[in-house]
């Protein structure tokens, strides 16, 4: 996931995908602060009920935001959490 260039429209949900699939909270939240720069941040932030400055903060992969800010950005984004059962792909091998 390359921070330098800005992402599309349409790279979106494969973005913010390939950054949940690494498990790392770091990768998460700065997916979700690049998305967030693609949009209205200051409207991000109204809609989350933070500051901008807050939010950005919290979305540079520096942050610790708490799950109810992810939620509330994954939210804001139009996007949705969605638990799925982990495939264990050593079984699926044999």
């Amino acid at each position: 996931m390359d921070e330098e260039s800005p992402i599309s429209m349409d790279a979106i949900d494969g973005y913010i995908a390939a950054a949940f699939e690494t498990d790392d909270p770091s990768s998460i939240a700065k997916a979700l602060g690049a998305v967030a720069r693609t949009r209205n941040m200051s409207k991000l932030a109204k809609d989350v009920g933070m500051n901008r400055s807050a939010l950005y903060r919290a979305l540079s992969g520096d942050g610790n935001p708490e799950f109810a800010t992810i939620l509330k950005v994954v939210k804001a984004l139009g996007l949705t959490l969605t638990p799925v059962p982990v495939i264990d792909r050593k079984s699926d091998a044999a």
